[in-house]
């Protein structure tokens, strides 16, 4: 079984940054590409970024992209989000994801393990 728990969520001004975690345990070996999804009040889960397995080829939603960084330390099992320049539509409870291919996808029905998720929330 694996495990994965987010991080780094809260309250920030628009205009601020966060960095989200994703912390990787037990099977490691299950996830190998991972991403970031989020889900606002009334909205169904969309694609903010996802990460190949050895981190070099990432893939980013339009609507973030230039703002939004992911990254991976796979010597740390760990998993990131930098998000830059936030909006208060950036509010949303933030998912990682995971799944044993390789590369990312964009659907959500392609993950296989997910986090609890972490509230983002962003004041105008």
């Amino acid at each position: 079984q694996v495990t994965l728990v987010e991080s780094g969520g809260g309250l920030v001004q628009a205009g601020g940054s966060l960095r989200l975690s994703c912390a990787i345990s037990g099977r490691t070996d299950y996830v190998a590409a991972m991403a970031w999804f989020r889900q606002s009040a009334g909205k169904e889960r969309e694609f903010v970024s996802g990460i190949s397995y050895n981190g070099g080829y990432t893939d980013v939603a339009e609507s973030v992209k230039g703002r939004f960084v992911v990254s991976r330390d796979n010597a740390k099992n760990e998993a990131y989000l930098e998000m830059d320049i936030l909006t208060p539509e950036a509010t949303a409870v933030y998912y990682c994801a995971g799944h044993a291919r390789h590369y990312p996808s964009q659907r959500d029905e392609d993950y296989t393990t997910w986090g609890q998720g972490t509230q983002v929330t962003v004041s105008s």
